[in-house]
């Protein structure tokens, strides 16, 4: 985890602002091949639009940024590359789900999703639903994903009212605390339930985190860099 760091962060001021991105535009022919190697493998995913950050500033405990426009084409391809273009962020907010037991709940996502087989709390790439009067709601954001792909909602967690930001150069991971009135092995199982009844759900099963002996290769980085921190008690 090295080059990580997490940060608390009271409030976000962030906005939707038009931006040309020269990285998609000059490699508009590699990002199709790209995408449509992708496809190929992973017929189910599609090329929606979605909100990558132009812009942002850490000011004491305030995290400022400006939103733009771009396909998911030309966001994985910038991914997968290795971020190859630093004038762009990722950032996006994830539902860290926290049981009574202290334990956290990971999703392992399925097959037909762009991270098969990775783990991680809820998240999404933000979108276009995540714009409000010129301004990105990432508060909205993680509890719409945290109810389509878990099914839980406000009644089941309590959600902290600041987040703990996970920098790294090409991307801020903003993880919101959602304290659980349920232990570990209960929510999982709801959890579960609920992933049974869908027809495509994203998850395909839930990772009970308790200790460092349960992380494995598929939690990415900054996913161990936010548990660190919270076994450290500063969460």
């Amino acid at each position: 985890m090295v080059g990580l760091s997490v940060v608390p962060i009271d409030r976000l001021e962030l906005i939707f602002a038009p931006w040309r991105w020269a990285f998609a535009e000059a490699r508009r022919a590699e990002i199709e091949a790209h995408f449509a190697e992708r496809r190929r493998r992973t017929p189910e995913i599609w090329n929606g639009r979605v909100l990558m950050m132009s812009r942002c500033e850490l000011n004491g405990r305030t995290l400022s940024g400006s939103f733009f426009e771009t396909s998911f084409a030309e966001f994985i391809a910038w991914r997968d590359w290795g971020a190859p273009d630093a004038s762009v962020v990722n950032c996006f907010a994830m539902g860290a789900l926290r049981a009574a037991d202290d334990a956290f709940l990971l999703g392992v996502m399925a097959p037909h999703t762009s991270a098969a087989g990775r783990i991680y709390f809820p998240a999404g790439t933000p979108d276009l639903d995540d714009i409000s009067d010129g301004r990105v709601d990432l508060d909205a954001n993680v509890m719409r994903e945290v109810a389509e792909e878990t099914g839980l909602g406000p009644a089941d967690f309590v959600a902290a009212p600041g987040w703990h930001a996970v920098r790294s150069a090409s991307r801020i991971s903003l993880m919101k605390v959602m304290q659980a009135k349920e232990p570990a092995d209960t929510l999982r199982a709801r959890i579960l339930g609920y992933l049974a009844a869908e027809a495509q759900p994203e998850l395909c099963d839930i990772r009970i985190v308790r200790s460092p002996a349960d992380l494995v290769a598929q939690m990415p980085e900054f996913v161990g860099a936010f548990l660190a921190h919270a076994w450290d008690g500063r969460v």
